[in-house]
């Protein structure tokens, strides 16, 4: 595994995984293809894991299969998976629960694996761990998007003396959800783009959120922002 790459932005120690193929994400989630032909997500059309998945799948010669909410015009997430051989299966009504039900429809029919929300499988917060110990960083404090929680709770393994904080980014998360650290609530929608953008590619619907609540309320000492995911390709 490729040690993640660090900038300084701001006085801040920023984690780019979003160069590393397929994002943080990109990771781990081959291990649900351990002895799993067609592994299945169900995604929010803005989800990094769409391309995580697809990316990973396609280097394994596996199949990933991605249900999305129906839109006119896919997002580019959605789009860069289905080029690197995702089969994506539009759904409407596009309710994420809707999106899930069918998902899982799908699986009970096909025999393939569905993958949890997020990605939050057993294994998953070790490997994100093992990555940033690999950093070689001690930060004094640690800002990172949340969805499901798997990369606080990963984070939380690696720099459990660390403050740590989470910008809810969609459903409502607890404590347990991120181990404990600080949760801050974005006041715009999963759907809906960042404010500012940040001095480094950022998702708009995801990292760019932590990345502006992370400016305004960072502490002292060496803080480190993780960046998760990269941008798609147009």
């Amino acid at each position: 595994m490729n040690a993640p790459i660090l900038e300084i932005h701001r006085g801040i120690t920023v984690v780019r995984d979003d160069l590393f193929p397929g994002g943080t994400k990109a990771r781990f989630i081959g291990q649900v293809f351990d002895g799993v032909a067609e592994a299945v997500y169900a995604s929010p059309p803005e989800g990094g894991a769409q391309t995580a998945l697809a990316k990973v799948a396609r280097a394994l010669g596996k199949r990933a299969t991605i249900f999305v909410a129906q839109r006119a015009k896919p997002h580019a997430r959605t789009l860069e998976a289905a080029r690197l051989g995702a089969k994506v299966v539009p759904v409407a009504p596009g309710y994420l629960t809707v999106v899930q039900a069918r998902a899982k429809a799908y699986c009970r029919d096909t025999g393939a694996f569905l993958i949890p929300f997020g990605a939050d499988f057993p294994g998953a917060p070790e490997a994100i761990a093992a990555a940033a110990l690999m950093t070689g960083e001690t930060p004094d404090e640690v800002w990172c998007a949340a969805g499901s929680g798997v990369l606080a709770r990963g984070l939380a393994l690696a720099w459990p003396k660390a403050r740590r904080h989470v910008v809810q980014i969609g459903r409502e998360l607890s404590p347990r959800d991120v181990a404990g650290a600080t949760i801050h609530v974005h006041p715009r929608k999963f759907g809906e783009r960042a404010m500012t953008a940040a001095p480094f590619p950022a998702d708009p619907h995801y990292d760019a959120k932590a990345w502006e609540f992370c400016l305004a309320k960072r502490g002292g000492g060496n803080v480190l922002f993780w960046n998760v995911a990269p941008l798609p390709r147009p």
